[in-house]
């Protein structure tokens, strides 16, 4: 049982970036909540690996990713739980599932042509992996943009900056991630 668990344990964290970048997407999530989030998945993953049906790692990463979505919606519950408005209350599923499709779409629309779609789960890793070298600054500003869907002005507002700092921000982390992908499919 050992052996199996630290094998497991090990396939999984080749998932680790891939989950870090979905749990960052989430609102309300930062850096923190997120590792935490991820660590969280990772062990439930452990524990549930007998639940797994699939054989290809892109079935194992919809796997993990509907383990990240239900720890995610647990954590929000208990956390929201004391702090309810029935008034302000909106689909708690909604808003997970679309933060998570938002991510997906824009894992997506990194690849370059449809016929990528058997390394995108490489692609993902990379793309998980070059975001958690921009500076702070551009990472909030893509996540927030990018995969949360907030506008120019709500990221602005968020980080107490100038649409046009932002605008800057977002150009430069763009960028800055689209050299890091280019020379690690180089290799």
């Amino acid at each position: 049982m050992t052996k199996l668990l630290s094998n497991t344990t090990l396939e999984l964290e080749h998932f680790r970036s891939y989950l870090s970048l979905l749990a960052r997407s989430l609102p309300e999530i930062d850096d923190h909540d997120a590792s935490d989030l991820v660590q969280n998945t990772l062990l439930a993953a452990c524990a549930q690996q007998e639940q797994f049906r699939g054989g290809t790692p892109y079935e194992q990463a919809a796997w993990l990713k509907q383990i990240l979505r239900n720890q995610a919606i647990d954590a929000h519950r208990l956390q929201r739980c004391q702090k309810r408005n029935a008034e302000r209350e909106v689909s708690l599923d909604a808003t997970i599932d679309g933060s998570l499709a938002r991510a997906e779409a824009w894992l997506a629309a990194m690849d370059s042509s449809p016929s990528q779609r058997a390394s995108r789960e490489e692609e993902r890793g990379r793309l998980a992996q070059a975001l958690t070298t921009l500076p702070t600054a551009q990472r909030e500003a893509i996540f927030q943009h990018h995969l949360q869907g907030a506008s120019l002005a709500e990221v602005s507002r968020r980080m107490g900056r100038s649409e046009a700092a932002v605008a800057g921000l977002l150009h430069r982390g763009l960028k800055q991630l689209r050299q890091q992908l280019a020379s690690g499919s180089e290799r």
